[in-house]
């Protein structure tokens, strides 16, 4: 027995001579953990980055949005360089830690680098990085400095990188008029065939300067405020134009990329009398060759819930329900229609119309594929048809509305 357990002890203390620890493992007072970056340019041209930092003392708190200390949660440096590479290493001069990207989640690129030169140069680093995820989220800056978005506090998420994410997937979620989209996206969309990226917008509303104070916070009305702006269309990955509100939403129908929204319709002469909340949709995109011509088919089945009425409408009638269906959408088939017009004028296809061609008609699409944004995208045939069903009247079938009409009359 206890030669057994001789070998035993001897066999696992041979094992250990080859087992290897963490190799890579760095420890927590060694790195400082990247939020956000910021991308803007200098007056000579250089790149600056400005880095968002979670700070460990108060970080805790800030991200439950309560007061973890009197500095901020986040500590923002700045660096400047002919490279992102270059910046990166230059940020080692003014912080003590070794930055560490596997937690940021958000890239801020600016609306004059968009416009100029193009996100694709920019993003290269970034996804070359092993630290990078390739799920890390892009805005553009615009109107303001990259670095202003960044460095503007808020009350209820107390990171700002955080409240940029949040306010993006909520109103995503809740009004359709914005879009969510990473890294991968971007990148996939630039080198896909007959497909142009689409890119949401943030500004700031107010003092710039005085939404970077923490005494800002102490204040139930801040000074300023980080809001979605618009969506940003890109062609050959440079920024081209703005697309935002119905013509947005119009957009992101076509993508399939509706979680949520609420239409209003009028009735009776008044003006947006019922409001219909979407819960579910569906978008098929079809393409063909029709009369010899590249056409598409844009298909949209949806199915929502009356939210709101402020005219009598009798919705047990199924006629009445029928027109209502109808309205919304018509109401649905020319946000869609305004918004591919809209985008035509700048010969974007952020649609992906041309990748929705190639995969039909791959022997057609060689034919066409180098004239098609400049030439076939801005006068192609597209058909939209919009099923829209009332599934839920709510608790109500009648407004009280009609009630109060009644007697008062």
């Amino acid at each position: 027995m206890n030669r057994k357990r001789t070998f035993l002890f001897g066999l696992l203390a041979s094992l250990s001579v080859f087992t290897s620890g963490c190799w890579s493992e760095r420890q927590l007072t060694d790195i400082a953990l990247v939020a956000a970056v910021g991308i803007d340019r200098t007056e000579d041209g250089q790149y600056e980055a400005s880095y968002q930092f979670f700070n460990p003392g108060n970080v805790a708190g800030g991200l439950q949005g309560g007061g973890g200390g009197q500095s901020p949660p986040v500590a923002v440096y700045t660096a400047t360089g002919d490279t992102i590479m270059e910046v990166h290493g230059n940020m080692s001069r003014k912080v003590s830690r070794e930055p560490y990207y596997s937690h940021t989640n958000l890239v801020v690129v600016s609306e004059e680098i968009a416009k100029t030169e193009g996100i694709a140069p920019v993003l290269e680093a970034f996804d070359r990085g092993s630290q990078f995820r390739v799920t890390t989220s892009v805005v553009i800056a615009r109107h303001v400095k990259a670095k202003e978005l960044i460095t503007t506090l808020t009350a209820l998420d107390k990171v700002p990188s955080q409240k940029i994410m949040q306010t993006l997937e909520s109103t995503e979620k809740a009004l359709g008029e914005n879009i969510n989209i990473d890294l991968e996206e971007i990148i996939t969309a630039l080198v896909s065939p007959g497909r142009e990226p689409m890119v949401s917008g943030f500004t700031i509303k107010g003092d710039p300067k005085a939404g970077t104070k923490q005494e800002s916070l102490q204040s139930t009305e801040m000074p300023a405020a980080v809001e979605a702006d618009g969506n940003a269309i890109f062609k050959n990955g440079k920024l081209v134009g703005w697309i935002q509100g119905t013509d947005a939403r119009g957009a992101l129908w076509v993508l399939d990329r509706i979680q949520s929204t609420t239409i209003t319709t009028p009735w009776a002469g008044q003006k947006d009398a019922i409001s219909y909340r979407v819960v579910r949709q569906k978008t098929n995109v079809s393409a063909d060759m029709k009369e010899g011509k590249p056409h598409i088919s844009v298909h949209v089945h949806m199915e929502g819930d009356i939210g709101e009425v402020i005219e009598p409408v009798n919705l047990t009638d199924p006629k009445t329900l029928e027109k209502i269906e109808d309205n919304i959408s018509k109401q649905v088939k020319s946000e869609i229609e305004t918004s591919i017009r809209h985008t035509k004028k700048k010969k974007a296809d952020i649609f992906a119309f041309g990748d929705v061609f190639h995969r039909a008609e791959p022997k057609e699409w060689k034919k066409i594929e180098k004239k098609w944004e400049d030439e076939i995208f801005p006068n192609l045939a597209v058909d939209v048809s919009v099923e829209s069903y009332v599934r839920r009247t709510g608790l109500r079938n009648n407004s009280y509305l009609s009630e109060m009409k009644s007697v008062k009359e």
